[in-house]
């Protein structure tokens, strides 16, 4: 899936030179966190968030630092701050030139970029002209979307079999040299010994999104490598 899929295309925003108290307002009416910031042909110039209003005057909540601490932050950081808390226009505070999605762009890309730069949402631009924005909430919507789509299936125990041990074999944290995996009228049962004690959940999930499967039975071993002690499921000691 791209951009283009799954993006909000009518996106509320907000101009340069709009007030902050205007931004505030609008974020707090519409229940969102960031405003992009358009100027007046369309063209995105930058975003503001919840975030950029976190330090400001009107609450008393300015950064404050010791003056010895202030000589080696300097000047000119200093009144960087001072006009992004006590500024009174969205330019002032927003964040510019922020971090951009196209409608093409895969939706692998844009969680990398969300993750790798900890943001809730990223405009999408055509050029420089803002047409939608996807956010977190978009994701969600997706994966919402999908879940329906999942087909009934009739999978034989053979069947089940074949296709878990596929999928545990592509799979690099897996020990399939040390896994039997056996089906019988749905149920699958896991056996054999695991590397890691997160194994076992990884191993479970893998059971469980296979089609056909009506439950999964954990018999799988843990050998603790400090104290060699044999660990089942929950927890519990099968061998000291």
């Amino acid at each position: 899936m791209k951009v283009q899929d799954i993006m909000t295309r009518k996106v509320l925003s907000i101009e340069p030179n709009a007030p902050v108290l205007q931004a505030v307002r609008s974020m707090l009416q519409n229940r969102i966190s960031g405003l992009p910031v358009v100027n007046a042909d369309g063209n995105l110039v930058g975003i503001v968030t919840e975030g950029d209003f976190l330090r400001r005057a009107e609450t008393t909540t300015e950064r404050r630092r010791p003056r010895w601490l202030e000589f080696f932050v300097g000047p000119g950081r200093l009144a960087d701050e001072y006009v992004h808390t006590h500024a009174g226009k969205v330019a002032d505070v927003m964040t510019p030139e922020p971090r951009t999605v196209t409608e093409d762009t895969p939706l692998e890309d844009v969680v990398r970029l969300m993750e790798k730069h900890r943001v809730k949402r990223l405009p999408v631009v055509r050029g420089k002209l803002l047409v939608g924005i996807v956010s977190r909430a978009n994701l969600l919507h997706a994966l919402a979307s999908l879940a329906p789509t999942v087909p009934a299936t009739t999978a034989t125990d053979q069947t089940i079999r074949t296709n878990l041990l596929a999928e545990i074999e592509s799979q690099k944290w897996a020990p399939a040299a040390f896994l039997n995996v056996t089906v019988q009228n749905g149920v699958v049962e896991l056996w054999g010994t695991i590397l890691d004690e997160r194994e076992r959940q990884a191993l479970i999930v893998a059971a469980q999104n296979v089609p056909g499967v009506k439950d999964v039975r954990d018999h799988l071993a843990w050998i603790e490598p400090m104290s060699g002690v044999v660990i089942g499921p929950g927890g519990k000691v099968v061998a000291a």
